[in-house]
């Protein structure tokens, strides 16, 4: 998901700038929601479960897209799946660019050393090359964001309407190298509640994730989101926030497409690698102690953790997580 996020605000930028050319998503169904608002946009479901399953599944969609009339392809994932389509276009005589994510780099910036950081391209940056390739340029403008949403009247009815900051959090991310400890997030969610200041919204997914949360929401005064709402009302939702807290995950892009200022937890992952979500000030993201762990990045995706680095990311302090959502938060007011 958090892929297919750093792509929309990519593409906001890529409509603004070429708004006569049709562009045609091909992604899983769930995902349509979030490119609702991009004109000339529009989503085509790859059914990789059931009918584009497989080697004939993967022609079988070949096929229903060659009927759309496409001039040309960008692929900004370069997995197995789009590589076998790669072949069938080319083969069609369909000119198929695909996204260069810099894997030599990576290795050598997640190389379990002590090593001098260097700044990556970002993936976005990744993303608009393949778009250059094709002669369809786009400069990134960190502003191109989309627009914040309509709540529905169920989402009213049990967030309400008080003028409390919404701040937003997503305490969990696919690997435990990148999540920090809930017993942790526990203490920032109570320092918080005490603040009586906030209305606090948790994210997540997965039934085990829903319970987990729930016995959260009730303990600190929160509410839940997980299960409650179909994903387009929880993008709204999502871009009526004042502020989101998340890790190196899904939730961090989701908020960073609607330009809402998100506070994000690194621990053997880093910015560097270009994951960072998109328009997001560099001192919001608050770092794993490398005095400690000096190996810090040792993953791309936060799934290589050498012994010892599993925890790193509880190097972060709670006081410091809440005093930074209260710096971000002012600073916004301010503005």
């Amino acid at each position: 998901m958090g892929d297919v996020a750093m792509t929309v605000p990519v593409l906001a930028n890529f409509q603004k700038q070429h708004p006569n050319v049709q562009v045609t998503i091909l992604t899983r169904g769930l995902f349509a929601p979030m490119f609702a608002q991009l004109e000339n946009v529009i989503v085509y479901e790859a059914k990789v479960r059931t009918d584009h399953k497989g080697f004939k599944g993967l022609w079988r969609l070949y096929r229903e897209l060659k009927q759309l009339n496409i001039d040309a392809v960008a692929d900004l994932h370069n997995v197995l799946r789009s590589t076998v389509l790669k072949y069938f276009f080319r083969w069609g005589g369909t000119p198929f660019v695909q996204i260069d994510k810099g894997r030599k780099e990576k290795k050598a910036l997640t190389a379990l050393r002590p090593k001098e950081l260097t700044a990556l391209k970002t993936t976005h940056e990744r993303y608009a090359e393949v778009f250059a390739q094709l002669g369809l340029s786009v400069t990134l403008d960190a502003n191109t964001v989309l627009q914040k949403e309509a709540l529905s009247e169920a989402a009213i009815k049990v967030i309400g309407r008080n003028v409390q900051k919404w701040v937003g959090i997503a305490p969990f991310a696919a690997f435990e190298g990148k999540q920090y400890p809930l017993e942790s997030m526990q203490r920032v969610l109570e320092m918080l509640k005490n603040a009586d200041k906030y209305k606090i919204i948790l994210f997540g997914g997965g039934e085990k994730e829903k319970a987990l949360l729930k016995g959260m929401a009730e303990r600190y005064n929160c509410i839940s989101m997980v299960g409650r709402f179909p994903f387009n009302e929880e993008l709204a939702l999502i871009s009526n926030l004042d502020i989101m807290l998340a890790m190196d995950s899904g939730n961090a892009h989701l908020a960073a497409m609607y330009g809402i200022p998100v506070v994000t937890l690194w621990g053997i992952t880093h910015p560097y690698a270009g994951f960072y979500p998109f328009g997001q000030d560099a001192e919001n993201a608050l770092l794993a102690d490398r005095s400690q762990f000096p190996f810090i990045p040792t993953s791309v995706y936060g799934n290589k953790a050498p012994a010892g680095y599993q925890k790193a990311i509880a190097s972060i302090k709670p006081k410091a997580i809440v005093a930074k959502l209260e710096t971000v938060l002012e600073n916004e007011r301010k503005r």
